[in-house]
Formats: C-alpha cells, structure tokens, sequence
C-alpha cells in the first residue's frame, strides 16, 4: 500500500483551479446498536480565503518527501495503523489507511462535545445549565468525578464544568452526563449526520460500549470499585476474545483518520460551531491532560497543540484503541490537523508515544518546505 494524497475543497493539481461538480448525498449507513456511518461525498469548495500575494506552495501541496516519511513509519509499526495529517489553512490532505474505520474511545467523547455545543448555538441548552450527577449515572474506568458523586450522594455541575472535566480529564462519568444532556446517542449520530462529517459512528454511550467489548452485559454495580474488572476476569479466554474480535472487525465506535481531520479542520476554520463556540472549544482542547507523550511530545518548542487521546481496554498484551488527534499550530500560525489511531497493536506503550512523535514531529519538520 502506499500512501494517499489528496487535494481538498476547491482541489488544484496544477496551476489551474478546476471547479469540480457537487456529488449527490449519500444515504447515512446504519451500523451494530445504531451506529451511523455518513458516506464521504464529492468535496466542495471551503469558503477559506486564499491567502494575500504569491501562494506558499505548502497551501496547495504537501511538502516533497512528508508523505514517504508518514508512509515509512506506518509501515515499521507493528498491528493496524491509521495516519491522517491535513493542512487546515491549506488544500492537501496526507493519508495511510485513512478511510478505514479504527476504534475511538475517548476520541468520542469530541462529537458529545461538538453536539453539546451546536445546542447551545441554537438555544437548545445554557452552558450554565445545570446537571444532576447520582450514584445511578457512574460508569467506568477513568471517572475521577465519581469520588465526589460517592462522598456527597450527588453532584450537580454546570455544563461548561461538564465540557472541561470531560474533555481536559477525559472523565467518563462527566462524558455520559453530557450525552445524556444532549439527548443520548441518536442525538449525537444527528448532529455528525447534519454536518456530514463523513465515516464517523458514535456507539452507545461508555458503559454499553466497554462492557460490549468485554462480553458483559452491563449492569451499574459495576461502576462500583473494580467490581467491573472482577467480572471480566470471571469470563473464559475464549469469550472474551470472540467479543473483542468482533468489536475490532466492526467497531461500534469506528471511525476513519481522514473524516476525523477532515472534522478538526472544519472545527478550526469555524465552519461546525458559532464564533464564540469555536473559540471556546479550541480553548478547552488546549489544556487536555491526557496523552503528554503522544503527538504533543514530537512538536518543537514554539508550536502548540490541542487534541484528544482515547484508549480501549488491554487483552492479552493488545490494546484495542490507542489514539490521539489534534490540531498543531506553527510558530507562524499555520495549523495541521494531525490523526494517528492505533486498532490494534502488541506494541509496547514507548513503542506507540514514540510513532505518535516521530508523526508530528515530521509534520514540523516538513513545515515551510
């Protein structure tokens, strides 16, 4: 396989802009427990102005020999690997298995966000509206805020306060409160369709989609200490990897790296919330905690960085899901859209923070040639 390049909206080959005809939609594609997939259509024309006096070549092409450096890498790393990176202030887009889908995890927890915010652009909900957290709305693994639920029976939270936790801490006690605000999965599955954001799905919600993959049935008690971990290891070998095989063969929370950075760069150019809404959220992107060693990690000192991370649950030295994806912004203030998911790999975790690096890394050291 090799590496796939693409010029995007109002795409040039030359010199020459050749317009390029709309291609009629698509029909969403319903996926497992209601999953939706939105084909990719014809690319339109961005509304992006060009920039002022001689063009950087850099905006209509990648930079000679970016795309055998991502194509090597790829290629090195052990297990199934998705690469996007695209200029967002430019026309190209740089890919390596980029239309397949990879599970997301926490990477979800941005359309949550995305819809949260597009309700409030549209009056539906207040970012200081206020939101009950009880012992009934715990889920799993990472939900720092489930200490506090425990210590004072409930807590109740603002949206905003909800949109930081979840995002900057990815929380997933917080994540489901806002998805439950928002008016649960199928709401979120709306607003990717209504945006057309491409191969994206949203699953069921966190504790749905992770007992899934274990081969459990949910039940709350085990939101409860490890009680969830206990019953996973209650399961034999063999049906717990019947269950994560057919999560990685059609993952309910799949998605594509290039409908991901093709997303990213619609959210910087302004193009998916208000002013306002898009300011707010880039803000909030910038101060993720998680993932310090990933993509973060490989960019020279003077760039910056806002992103998610998102991690599946190990089996057997395999983890299903080991992601990050951000928007990187250049001293001098172009922005790359940058995607590396990991489906499934036995690499070591230096092994993967160092591809994530040596990916954004490259993307800085291609910058301006």
């Amino acid at each position: 396989m090799t590496m796939s390049a693409a010029v995007l909206a109002g795409c040039v080959s030359s010199a020459a802009i050749v317009p390029q005809p709309r291609a009629q939609q698509q029909p969403a594609v319903r996926g497992p427990a209601g999953s939706v997939t939105v084909p990719i259509g014809q690319p339109v024309r961005s509304a992006m102005p060009r920039p002022a006096g001689p063009v950087d070549p850099g905006f209509r092409r990648a930079p000679a020999g970016l795309n055998d450096r991502l194509y090597a890498l790829w290629r090195a790393f052990p297990g199934k690997t998705g690469i996007a990176v695209q200029r967002i202030d430019g026309e190209w887009a740089l890919s390596q298995r980029g239309d397949e889908l990879f599970p997301q995890q926490s990477v979800s927890k941005l359309w949550v966000t995305l819809s949260v915010l597009d309700a409030v652009d549209q009056g539906r909900l207040t970012m200081d509206q206020r939101v009950r957290i009880g012992p009934e709305d715990l889920t799993l693994f990472h939900q720092p805020l489930a200490a506090r639920v425990r210590a004072e029976g409930s807590v109740t939270m603002s949206v905003r306060d909800l949109i930081e936790t979840a995002i900057t801490h990815s929380d997933n006690t917080a994540n489901d409160s806002l998805l439950r605000t928002v008016g649960g999965p199928n709401a979120v599955r709306a607003f990717i369709a209504k945006k057309d954001l491409g191969s994206i799905r949203f699953g069921p919600g966190e504790r749905l989609l992770q007992s899934g993959t274990a081969g459990l049935t949910w039940q709350q008690s085990y939101s409860v200490g490890r009680n969830f971990e206990t019953a996973r290891n209650a399961l034999s070998p063999a049906a717990r990897q019947t269950a994560m095989n057919n999560y990685l063969a059609n993952p309910v929370d799949g998605a594509s790296p290039a409908a991901i950075a093709g997303a990213l760069t619609r959210l910087a150019r302004g193009t998916l919330l208000s002013p306002a809404s898009t300011e707010y959220l880039q803000g909030v992107l910038s101060r993720t905690k998680s993932g310090p060693k990933r993509l973060k990690a490989g960019l020279p000192p003077g760039w910056q960085f806002m992103h998610k991370t998102g991690t599946g649950q190990n089996l057997g030295g395999m983890t299903a899901g080991y992601n990050d994806i951000g928007i990187a912004t250049a001293p001098d203030g172009t922005r790359y859209a940058i995607v590396v998911m990991m489906g499934s790999t036995t690499a070591g975790i230096p092994a993967r923070m160092a591809l994530m690096q040596s990916v954004s890394s490259a993307v800085a050291e291609f910058h301006g040639r």
